[in-house]
């Protein structure tokens, strides 16, 4: 059987690892041993970062549509189960973005919201 020699693939990975990891501190750029673990660590953050930013996002909204039901004398909670029975569907990131550019509006939205909590 013929003999197979492995530098090409392990050099063609290499690269691909050391191109990831262009940017970083010292060895963890140049050297694929120490580039290599770093490159997994970052890619596993990256990952974590693109759902913890969903989440921040969502609190942020959360927030905004408090700060704004509180200045027209109600609470978030009870603002958001009085558009439930009000069979309003709007999603937290439009109702943020109304409190700010539209405040009329979102103040419509909480008087329907405590018409239907009143019936």
């Amino acid at each position: 059987m013929a003999r197979v020699k492995k530098a090409l693939n392990a050099k063609k990975k290499h690269k691909k690892v050391l191109k990831l990891t262009k940017g970083f501190y010292g060895q963890k750029s140049k050297v694929f041993r120490a580039a290599n673990p770093a490159m997994m660590r970052s890619l596993r953050s990256s990952y974590v970062g693109r759902k913890n930013r969903k989440r921040d996002f969502r609190k942020l909204w959360i927030a905004r549509i408090n700060a704004a039901t509180r200045l027209n004398g109600m609470s978030y909670s009870r603002f958001m189960n009085g558009l439930k029975v009000a069979n309003v569907q709007i999603n937290r990131k439009m109702l943020s973005e109304m409190a700010i550019h539209d405040p009329a509006g979102f103040s419509k939205l909480v008087e329907t919201a405590k018409s239907s909590l009143a019936k």
